[in-house]
């Protein structure tokens, strides 16, 4: 007996496919007949709520439903700003074709076989506190680019304006992109844009293989260059999944005149520094990069290390070490926007020849480039510098090293060590940029150095030996060094526990003429030794006031008074010595220390050795000729300095030296 089911239950499936058929005819139907202009309102509002700032559309869209890559185009996509940065919208896009990839799409993958943007015109803005009209929602945190893979990316005559308060950078210019077919039907895609960046001209290119098989699960390789007024940046990489920039890497190279220049590029508080020429490996995760085995030449001294930056939360940390085999001081000090006094011969930059005929016109020593204190109040940074060997200084330094920690706008040099023949220069520095001036403060401490290695000697033995200990510590208000050093307050301490000096020169202090000038003429080498010499000066508003100056050899003690301006970089010293011993003839003029800190001029001030003069000639026309010679005479009453008192005071004071020291 047969049993109806099976026919019951094919009639089921007919009808079933029937009204499947009828739907999937209607949907047919609906979508030949749909007016897509419908879906403008909607679209616009659904973007609109994407990006947190309104969105319209005012020309049609056009959709091609009909194929497995269907096709839609947008015709006058306007996209504003959020209210903070005005009525005038943020991009303009008279027309926008996007193309998918549908089965790729139902696994999860967007594929897009074409992005076509037809004179796109994009206007980017930062306000002076760090708003972004880029970035959708106020807090959020700052993401790489991360696009779906791309076949065919089309940009047409597009205009771009970015203008950022926060950084002082202004850039306008044109975007565009295409791909063309090379030798042997290669095809190379090209991504240009080129204008004026701070009205200096600016050109960047990336070029890469055709994007038609780009396959996100492979790395795309990519050359890029860029050109920023007279900044070279180039770089050859890969891109580990199209178009995804949080993974990045490669090799790269760059080169300038000055290092600071690459702020407007990074928003880095990068040194002001002479031409450089550097290489690196790089690499990106996420918003971490890494800069390995950096090497090449910064002036005239070498340059290697590693560095990297952490740009999670939106404030760059930059970590790393550097190191130089041998490093051209003046290179280093480029940084405080001073370095080499002469230029000749030497690897310098534009600015700095500038500051160093400024310099040597105004005859100072003390650069007054201001610092910008609001690039340095936008990162944080934690670094290590050292150099083995240190040329272009006028004292003989051996090896430098230093740690920079910059916090939030508060950046400290700790510890600071040069190390010398014999001795070390140690302490620190600390630069508060918190206010609108800024503050710097520095504390430095000179211990075991030997003035034998210090002090210059012409064909010979130095005229002097013995151990040097000093201390200087001192704050002042300004942005530059010129102007900080004109506003500071403090003090330095100079100490000599002990040595010996030539005996020739001992005694001009006292101006013995009959002895000391004698024993130069006759360049006799004998020596005398030093008790103790201390020189102990308070600043106040740029000014270094003696409060005691003291020399004390076994055969004259000197005193001394003045004052050394830093406002204008001038000496006034004098230093008065008598005699232990009795002196046939002395004249009771002081030895003089004045001019510049640049050219300092010894010299004796005869003006207060006339009325002794003038004396000796009055009694000669009265008395006898032997009476002519007394206020001559030099009666040898000078006494010992307490030399044990003068170190225990300066110690008191900072000065690292053990008290009572000889």
């Amino acid at each position: 007996m047969t049993l109806p089911a099976p026919r019951s239950g094919w009639r089921r499936h007919r009808v079933a496919g029937g009204v499947g058929g009828a739907i999937l005819l209607a949907l047919i139907v609906f979508i030949a007949l749909f007016q897509w202009n419908w879906l403008r309102g909607p679209l616009a509002h659904a973007i609109s709520a994407r990006l947190n700032r309104p969105v319209t559309i005012t020309g049609n869209l056009e959709v091609h439903p009909w194929s497995w890559s269907p096709r839609a185009t947008i015709n006058g996509l306007v996209i504003g700003n959020p209210a903070w940065a005005g009525p005038a919208p943020m991009a303009r896009l008279p027309r926008l074709t996007v193309q998918v990839k549908l089965l790729p799409l139902l696994k999860g993958q967007v594929r897009l076989p074409l992005v076509e943007a037809d004179r796109p015109d994009v206007t980017l803005l930062r306000d002076a506190s760090g708003r972004a009209n880029w970035v959708w929602r106020p807090g959020q945190k700052p993401k790489p680019l991360k696009l779906p893979a791309i076949n065919h990316l089309i940009i047409a005559d597009g205009a771009v304006r970015f203008d950022d308060a926060q950084r002082r950078l202004h850039f306008t210019g044109v975007i565009s992109s295409n791909e063309s077919v090379i030798g042997a039907g290669r095809g190379v895609f090209r991504l240009e844009g080129k204008g004026t960046l701070n009205q200096a001209r600016f050109v960047a290119l990336v070029t890469g293989g055709p994007l038609i098989n780009v396959d996100p699960s492979r790395a795309y390789p990519f050359e890029a260059r860029i050109e920023a007024g007279a900044t070279r940046v180039s770089a050859r990489g890969r891109i580990d999944h199209p178009f995804d920039l949080a993974g990045v890497s490669g090799v790269m190279s760059v080169s300038g005149p000055d290092f600071s220049d690459l702020y407007h590029l990074t928003g880095l508080a990068l040194p002001s520094t002479p031409p450089y020429a550097l290489s690196a490996g790089f690499s990106r995760v996420n918003a971490n990069y890494a800069f390995r085995r950096i090497h090449g030449r910064m002036g005239d001294s070498d340059l290697s290390g590693d560095l990297a930056i952490d740009d999670d939360t939106g404030r760059p940390f930059l970590t790393g070490g550097l190191a130089s085999r041998r490093l051209n001081l003046p290179d280093l000090l480029a940084v405080t926007g001073g370095g080499a006094r002469h230029v000749a011969g030497r690897t310098v930059s534009p600015s700095q020849k500038v500051m160093a005929a400024r310099l040597a016109a105004e005859h100072r020593l003390l650069p007054d480039a201001r610092l910008d204190v609001s690039r340095i109040r936008g990162m944080d940074a934690r670094l290590a510098y050292r150099a083995a060997s240190v040329a272009g200084a006028k004292l003989p330094i051996r090896a430098l090293s230093f740690d920079l920690a910059l916090d939030h706008g508060v950046l400290s040099i700790d510890p600071l060590s040069v190390n010398l023949p014999q001795g070390r220069l140690a302490g620190s520095i600390r630069l508060d940029a918190r206010r609108a001036t800024p503050v710097t403060g520095l504390d430095l401490r000179l211990t075991n150095a030997r003035l034998e290695t210090l002090v210059a000697a012409r064909g010979g033995a130095s005229p002097i030996e013995g151990g040097l200990y000093a201390r200087v510590k001192l704050t002042g208000a300004g942005d530059s060094v010129r102007a900080a050093a004109a506003h500071a307050n403090g003090q330095l301490t100079v100490i000599v526990p002990g040595g010996r000096v030539r005996t020739a020169f001992a005694e001009l202090l006292g101006i013995d003429v009959t002895k000391g000038l004698f024993l130069l003429i006759t360049k006799n080498k004998g020596e005398t030794p030093i008790r103790c010499a201390v020189a102990d000066f308070k600043a106040t508003d740029g000014v270094l006031n003696a409060q005691s100056i003291v020399f004390d050899s076994d055969v004259v003690l000197a005193k001394g008074d003045g004052r050394i301006d830093l406002r204008d970089e001038t000496l006034d010293l004098t230093l008065s010595g008598k005699p232990k011993k009795f002196r046939l003839v002395r004249i009771g003029a002081p030895i003089t220390l004045r001019g510049t800190l640049e050219a300092p001029k010894v010299g004796v001030d005869v003006v207060k050795a006339a009325p002794q003069a003038a004396m000796a000639v009055a009694l000669g026309a009265v008395v006898a000729p032997l009476a002519a010679v007394l206020p001559l005479l030099g009666p040898g009453l000078a006494k010992d300095a307490d030399c044990g008192a003068l170190t225990a005071q300066a110690a008191a004071r900072g000065a690292p030296v053990a008290r009572g020291r000889r």
